[in-house]
């Protein structure tokens, strides 16, 4: 525990050392509520609160900023239309027709896989297949050797494409290679050709979420055209974060993130922007940070969650999210309203013990509001101590 707390603590402490003030316990060793008022007039007391008993425990405690949230999804990927013009070491006549009509769109929201069609061109599916690098060259024999070739064997192992085990996946583009593709494009109703024309694939890091849906069915693509839009299927909550807020933040941070519907889930801080961007500027966050004017400069905070299923279809829902920023570990506990404040200051508990009650002042340390909790030091307490608090 600290000797001297930072300016967060002490305002987070005041706040809860006001609450503790309402209650003081009387000479008949009851709780009672005061009421009086800052000249310094006698309180007016009313009937002693019904009191109750709880245990010391040994617990582990977190104090947590308090900041509002956004679930969405992580990645920013756009589908463009490309020419099938052979590529740029492909011979004339190793592609097909250069465009194509658009005959089948997903709807945003749609959730795509390896091998699901991403859009279907001329009445054939283009599929998604798993790869950092995108495609820019017709896929054939003879052609150079390159990591594009190696996504291209890596996802026809993986969707069966090559029940023998032939294809070595070197990025060399062999005859084990066209091979598989030709049973891929049989599979899909091309002709098998064993060469892929630039456009008859589309390479993206993993799985995908339609996000948004530019081109129309019945229109033809052009090249460079947009076609649609999509993030990863990983959803992550994301904060404006008030500057003055920035130093209470770091990467590795546990958080606790509630949902709209009450439910909560842990996640971890993943990113913090190095850069502060004012509303509308291109960070995509318009809600205002923690604790200030929705119109100043805030600091992006990216919130990986480790349960992904519990923000299921919660796109761009607000949340809010407790971050961790300091925590003690097995420390001993007691209900943050089992405190009672002293006279000029500090804490104390009433310890119970058989049928006597003791005044224990003790020293405070985090304050846990999520659990209820208060990290506490005094003289003979240990875990299992009773002792008093308000009853529910």
């Amino acid at each position: 525990m600290a000797a001297e707390d930072p300016p967060s603590r002490r305002r987070v402490r005041a706040g809860v050392s006001v609450a503790i003030l309402a209650l003081v316990l009387v000479a008949g060793g009851g709780w009672a509520v005061a009421r009086g008022d800052l000249s310094g007039r006698p309180a007016a007391a009313v009937p002693e609160v019904p009191t109750g008993t709880a245990a010391v425990t040994r617990s582990d405690v977190a104090e947590r900023q308090q900041v509002a949230g956004t679930i969405g999804y992580s990645g920013s990927y756009t589908v463009v239309g490309q020419s099938q013009d052979g590529g740029a070491d492909g011979a004339p006549g190793a592609a097909g027709p250069t465009g194509g009509i658009v005959t089948r769109l997903p709807a945003p929201g749609a959730v795509l896989d390896r091998g699901r069609a991403v859009y279907e061109l001329d009445g054939h599916p283009v599929p998604l297949l798993y790869g950092a690098r995108p495609a820019w060259r017709t896929f054939r024999l003879g052609m150079a050797d390159g990591p594009d070739v190696r996504q291209l064997e890596a996802n026809l192992v993986v969707l069966g494409f090559d029940p023998d085990r032939a294809v070595t996946v070197d990025g060399r583009y062999g005859w084990a290679t066209a091979a598989a593709v030709r049973r891929w494009q049989r599979a899909v109703g091309r002709a098998r050709t064993g060469a892929v024309p630039l456009g008859q694939v589309v390479f993206l890091p993993g799985p995908i979420r339609v996000a948004t849906v530019t081109a129309t069915v019945g229109a033809s693509v052009q090249p460079g055209a947009a076609i649609l839009s999509a993030t990863s299927t990983r959803p992550v909550v994301t904060v404006a974060l008030a500057p003055a807020f920035q130093h209470l933040v770091r990467r590795g941070n546990r958080v606790l993130v509630t949902l709209p519907d009450g439910r909560t889930t842990r996640g971890r801080v993943k990113d913090i922007s190095r850069v502060a961007v004012l509303p509308g500027t291109g960070n995509g966050q318009d809600q205002g940070g923690d604790g200030g004017d929705p119109g100043q400069a805030t600091i992006s905070v990216t919130i990986g969650l480790a349960n992904p299923r519990a923000a299921a279809n919660l796109d761009q829902a607000p949340v809010q999210v407790a971050i961790t920023t300091q925590a003690s570990r097995a420390v001993l506990t007691v209900p943050i309203n089992a405190l009672l404040a002293q006279p000029g200051g500090g804490h104390a508990v009433e310890v119970v013990q058989g049928g006597t009650r003791r005044r224990v002042a003790v020293r405070t340390g985090l304050f846990d509001d999520t659990a209820g909790l208060v990290e506490i030091a005094g003289p003979g307490l240990a875990q299992g101590t009773t002792v008093q608090v308000p009853s529910p």
